[in-house]
């Protein structure tokens, strides 16, 4: 800022006493009306301003010390064709264009992105350490997808009511098209037997929309389905479900000629399938201990419905009780074991004695149930080995064990893990040291797999698949001792709650499964087997279509595991060994990011406009752009040019330090009174003449 100043060569005492002089005898000059007279008084005058030495004083400058920020987008997108290696060459060249200039520092940022919140450029300046004042303005070397840019330049990029510049550098010779597939509407749960919709949408970034699409679908190891389907318009598609458990579903949109990337092409639904309210008939023979086991423990299950029937009385006794006091329930056995038996998924016979209560079609009904796929469990006391014992009927075409006559032991006991039920889900990793039961029942035939032995090693927990279904036998009917905590009890209601659902088909609880899950890059393969080695590794498909066969390592209790290296592989890894199949698949790990891979201008090319700073393609430059410093009169105009990127120069006033400018130079002075005595003496000559 400029300002006047004084630096006369007389004291101002003779200066201000000489202009009075000076003042008063040009008044004395015009009262007399001497010629020439104004004249002479404007000479005197300019005598005494240059006697006062009138100085314009304007303050020096020297450039000030810019900081400049460089923000390099090392994101997950910048991995794609090329990008990465194009943004380390240009940083490289800006680097070194700055060391060229003096006072101006190139601070360089790297934003790794790709953490489930996108790349975030902005905020990383925000967050930048700078001193105070010096922030200059701001590069981006960017594929150009942020997702944290504002609609309007941060207030940072302006000073003094203009802006800072800010300068787009993207990877990449123009904008690009990309296509992705989303998957709009996916239900977490499903039916069992029902089918499920996803409703997904195939979009064309940076394309034209309604553009013929082939969508190819993968349902764990089924045969690969195609859909057609057109871009920007949602397609509908039904999944059946046939079994319980997680079910992947893989879905591919064929892809776009020339897009980014096909990364954003696939997804992975999860679907879960439940059974709709399992549906459990708990037959007891007679009113027991262990009934109330089974009721309080199905009844606690929310997704079980019980119907439960307690034999009273069989119709082949009368204790001449009359029929108006005893308000008993028939019996509905047609109903039950004919017309609606299908509808079970567990039939339950807790010490039940038919003595006349089932006929022998409905027993057989039974059995046919079992072998269809139904679930059977059945609790033996002493009534086993009576007259009318189940033995003795076409039930036991599917009973796993025959008790003899004389099969009833009467001892104490502690029921012991087998070598099976170590490895066995429905027994594996329940604690041992058991309280003690009472009675139990031998067999003199078994067939199936033994998870618990009783006295004298006589088998106890017997399990068996009987064609399509399943039939559990447990040979005592003291598990209810557990509950009371005899002895110290024992895990009856987790032995009963797998029990169960071992005979309803639980996925979780078969004895011979294979799983695989995905995680940290590596892919995670278990083998649940009731046997103690595995003869066949297991083969593993990558997403690529490559098969490797992969030795599994035994883990203790029929447990066998490998872990593989993925490579970060994306996609469906399906896993085979001896007619088990697994499917693991890696859900998208950065959705943020892999929502939309172009290089494109269309996010930040408004806010370098506004800053009046460039946007450009480095694909199209041999070089990344000089850095230059411009003057500060150049704001408001486009601070880049071909081949160079510039930053206002900032100039500070250097402190005790100006520069004069004399406002009425001797020479002026000297001219000015010469012209002006002689203006006067002019004067004065022709007033004479006339």
């Amino acid at each position: 800022m400029s300002h006047l100043t004084f630096m006369p060569l007389l004291p101002l005492w003779l200066i201000a006493g000489s202009g009075a002089m000076i003042a008063l005898l040009g008044l004395y000059m015009l009262l007399r009306r001497a010629p020439g007279a104004v004249a002479r008084v404007l000479a005197l005058l300019v005598i005494l301003l240059w006697l006062s030495g009138p100085r314009l004083s304007r303050p020096f400058y020297e450039p000030a010390p810019q900081d400049v920020l460089l923000v390099v987008d090392h994101s997950p997108s910048m991995a794609l064709r090329h990008r990465l290696d194009s943004a380390e060459k240009a940083v490289a060249q800006l680097q070194q264009s700055a060391r060229n200039i003096a006072g101006l520092t190139l601070h360089t940022v790297t934003v790794a992105g790709g953490d489930h919140h996108g790349t975030r450029l902005f905020d990383a300046i925000a967050q930048a350490d700078l001193p105070p004042g010096r922030f200059s303005g701001a590069i981006l070397v960017t594929d150009g997808m942020v997702h944290d840019a504002p609609a309007s330049l941060p207030t940072l990029f302006t000073r003094e009511n203009s802006p800072l510049p800010l300068h787009v550098l993207l990877t990449g010779k123009g904008e690009e098209t990309d296509r992705r597939l989303r998957v709009l509407q996916a239900p977490p749960y499903a039916l069992v037997g029902k089918t499920a919709t996803l409703r997904v949408l195939v979009e064309d970034l940076g394309g034209p929309a309604g553009q013929d699409v082939t969508l190819t679908l993968h349902q764990g190891d089924a045969p690969p389905r195609q859909i057609a389907a057109r871009s920007s318009a949602p397609v509908d598609i039904d999944i059946p479900i046939h079994q319980p458990g997680e079910l992947l579903v893989t879905l591919t949109a064929s892809p776009l000629a020339g897009e980014s990337s096909t990364r954003n092409n696939s997804a992975i639904v999860r679907i879960n399938g439940v059974r709709d309210r399992l549906k459990v008939l708990l037959v007891s023979g007679t009113p027991n201990q262990g009934e109330r086991v089974w009721r309080r423990l199905l009844k606690a299950d929310p997704s079980v419905d019980l119907v439960h029937f307690t034999i009273l009385r069989p119709p082949d006794k009368d204790d001449g009780t009359p029929l108006s006091d005893l308000a008993l329930i028939p019996f509905p056995i047609k109903e039950l074991f004919q017309d609606r038996i299908k509808q079970f998924d567990l039939i339950i016979l807790d010490g039940f004695h038919n003595a006349g209560i089932l006929p022998q079609d409905y027993l057989a009904n039974i059995a046919d149930y079992v072998r269809e796929g139904g679930g059977l469990l059945l609790t033996a006391g002493p009534e086993f080995t009576e007259d009318g014992t189940l033995q003795d009927t076409p039930l036991a075409e599917v009973l796993p064990a025959h008790v003899p006559g004389d099969g009833i032991v009467n001892e104490r006991f502690v029921p012991q893990l087998t070598d099976a039920g170590k490895r066995h889900p429905v027994t594996s990793g329940l604690q041992p040291g058991w309280g003690p039961w009472y009675r139990a029942l031998s067999s003199d035939r078994v067939h199936g797999t033994t998870l618990l032995n009783g006295p004298s090693q006589q088998p106890l927990l017997v399990l068996d698949t009987v064609q399509k279904g399943r039939v559990a036998l447990l040979l005592s009917d003291q598990l209810w001792l557990w509950s009371r905590g005899e002895g110290g009890g024992g895990p009856q209601a987790e032995l009963l709650k797998r029990l169960s659902h071992w005979l309803m088909k639980e996925p979780d609880l078969e004895e011979n499964q294979l799983r695989a899950t995905l995680s940290d890059n590596s892919l995670r393969i278990e083998r649940h087997s009731n046997t103690a080695r595995l003869d066949h590794p297991a083969m593993v498909t990558a997403p690529d279509g490559k098969v490797t066969p992969q030795p599994l390592t035994a883990e203790g209790n029929g447990v066998f595991g490998a872990r593989i290296a993925t490579n970060g592989a994306d996609g469906l890894w399906v896993i085979h060994q001896d007619r088990l199949t697994a499917v693991a698949a890696q859900s998208t790990r950065n959705p943020v990011e892999d929502a939309d891979l172009r290089a494109t201008a269309t996010r930040l090319a408004p806010l370098a406009a506004q800053s009046h700073g460039s946007t450009q393609w480095l694909g199209t430059l041999s070089h990344a752009p000089e850095i230059r410093q411009v003057s500060p009169d150049a704001r408001g105009a486009s601070l880049a040019g071909s081949g160079w990127i510039g930053f206002p120069r900032q100039l500070v006033p250097v402190a005790s330090s100006s520069r004069l400018t004399a406002l009425c130079p001797s020479w002026v002075a000297l001219c000015g009174v010469l012209a002006l005595l002689f203006l006067g003496w002019w004067r004065e000559g022709r007033l004479r003449r006339r």
